[in-house]
Parts: structure tokens; C-alpha cells; sequence
């Protein structure tokens, strides 16, 4: 991925995520199949939603970040079970976005 396109997803995670209305749903984390993993409340396989939401309330590169989780996949942050990549496939980049904006507003 060259330089500006990595600067370019940074742009558009922060300013989403700061700017635009949440229009993200359950529906939508069922479309990607996060909700195999994930609950609003409860841990499942993966943390929930709520639980994602505190770990990284105030911190500027978590759409980053959580962006590039999902897509690449993830271990050791939440325990000893790795987070498997989910790619453009199943949601889009546009889709995740939001999807990341929408948890980390969740209550």
C-alpha cells in the first residue's frame, strides 16, 4: 500500500469517526459477521462492543487502528485467541468506517 493511500484511509477514519453520524447497526456488523464474535454488552469469542468502546474512548488512532485489525487480524490484545482478518469481501472499507465510528460510540 504506497504512502498516500495509507495517509489518505488515516484522513478519512479520523474524519468519519469525528464528523459523521453514526449510521452503523447491528445489521451491518452482521453483515460483515462480527456478530460471530462480538455482543453489544457480553463478551462472546471476541470483547464486546461496549468493552472495545472503553479500551479505546479518547484515543485519536483508534480508527486507525481497529481498521487495520480487521483487516489484517489480531492477537494478544484481548486474550490468547486470535482475531481472523475480514476482508473487502465481506464489508467494505467505506461499511467498516462506520462500523468502527459506530463502536466506538457505543454506551
Amino acid at each position: 500500500m504506497s504512502v498516500w493511500r495509507n495517509l489518505l484511509v488515516s484522513a478519512v477514519l479520523v474524519g468519519l469517526a469525528a464528523a459523521v453520524p453514526v449510521l452503523a447497526s447491528d445489521a451491518l456488523s452482521a453483515k460483515g459477521t462480527c456478530v460471530a464474535c462480538h455482543l453489544a454488552k457480553q463478551k462472546l469469542v471476541g470483547p464486546s462492543w461496549h468493552d472495545i468502546a472503553v479500551k479505546y474512548k479518547g484515543k485519536p488512532d483508534a480508527p486507525k487502528k481497529l481498521f487495520d485489525v480487521v483487516r489484517k487480524g489480531g492477537k494478544g490484545v484481548w486474550g490468547p485467541l486470535a482475531m481472523l482478518p475480514v476482508g473487502r469481501d465481506r464489508i467494505s472499507d467505506a461499511e467498516l468506517t462506520t462500523l468502527i465510528a459506530w463502536t466506538l460510540k457505543t454506551p
